[in-house]
């Protein structure tokens, strides 16, 4: 196979990128409504708060580990935002306090998983279970509602162009900075190292701890961002905010060309798995199809994008 092709085909982005041109292709033949400016408003809002939680997400597990309980951060954070602000208490020092409280959950997390040697997996959702009861527990099953702050709500969630929203330019701006630490600084050659094998980069002199550490941190920080976003967007937070968006945030790492095993994947990848993702819910809406069936669809693209990453490096290495 010519070198360039096979290049190519190992790209991460890849199969995301041809599953994006498929499902532009199947939803703009059914409804004529889906090909608009409107439509791509709703359809990259809605992905920028789950591609900024994507992100993190993708980093940690290009690093070997997950995080199931970055969902309830990401309805804990905005609820800390909202309950301060109730109290006539300062946007400034309520935001201080919310992403404080997700850099400890990311601390904790991280630090459970490494000193004890305890699954990721497990750890993250004890984590995710606890911090969901309190949100429960703090809100008695009823939305919390922030009134006013019009420049938060703005600089947050404000349309800066018609159907188009500032969390698009933000979904953007981390991607690229992310992207960029990822790929061009030494600290992204030691995520990509731990994920592929720890032993070989402890012997390298990797501190894979203190990358652990950092991973797990950032990935609360950012699920924090996004539900502060979608706080900003929506002016209220629920007990039930961002459930399943840990699986969906895993889904789209996965579908943008992540390993599960750790030591490959890209951050535009998953982003772009992210806007999938919130292609496939506008297409369907659009089309009438019942709400069920945005979870087969994910679930059939999800196992096909893992079956076609295997294929494709494996025909690509011929």
């Amino acid at each position: 196979m010519d070198k360039r092709v096979s290049d190519i085909l190992k790209l991460p982005e890849f199969g995301v990128s041809m599953a994006i041109i498929a499902v532009v292709i199947v939803f703009s033949s059914l409804s004529d409504r889906f090909l608009t400016a409107a439509s791509f408003g709703v359809i990259l809002t809605t992905g920028a708060e789950l591609g900024i939680m994507t992100i993190g997400i993708a980093f940690l597990m290009i690093s070997g580990e997950f995080d199931l309980s970055v969902s309830s951060v990401f309805a804990l954070a905005p609820l800390i935002v909202a309950l301060f602000l109730m109290e006539g208490i300062n946007l400034g020092i309520a935001l201080l306090v919310a992403f404080g409280v997700a850099c400890l959950v990311g601390l904790f997390n991280g630090t459970i998983v490494e000193k004890m040697a305890i699954p990721s997996f497990i750890i993250t959702l004890g984590t995710q279970m606890f911090l969901r009861g309190i949100v429960y527990a703090k809100t008695g099953g009823f939305p919390v509602k922030i009134v006013g702050h019009p420049l938060f709500r703005e600089a947050m969630a404000g349309k800066f162009y018609k159907d188009f929203r500032v969390s698009i330019i933000w979904l953007a701006f981390l991607c690229i900075v992310f992207a960029l630490i990822l790929i061009r600084t030494r600290y992204g050659n030691w995520v990509f190292a731990v994920g592929g094998n720890k032993k070989t980069a402890r012997v390298m002199g990797i501190k894979v701890t203190k990358v652990k550490f950092l991973n797990f941190m950032l990935c609360s920080v950012l699920g924090a961002f996004a539900g502060i976003m979608a706080l900003s967007r929506f002016g209220a937070v629920g007990a039930t905010t961002g459930i399943g968006w840990e699986l969906e945030a895993i889904a789209a790492a996965v579908i943008g060309g992540c390993l599960l095993t750790g030591g490959f994947g890209s951050i535009i990848g998953a982003v772009m798995g992210a806007i999938l993702i919130s292609l496939i819910k506008h297409g369907l809406v659009l089309v009438g199809a019942p709400s069920y069936w945005y979870t087969a669809f994910i679930g059939v693209i999800l196992i096909g994008a893992a079956i076609l990453h295997v294929m494709i490096r494996r025909w690509a290495e011929k």
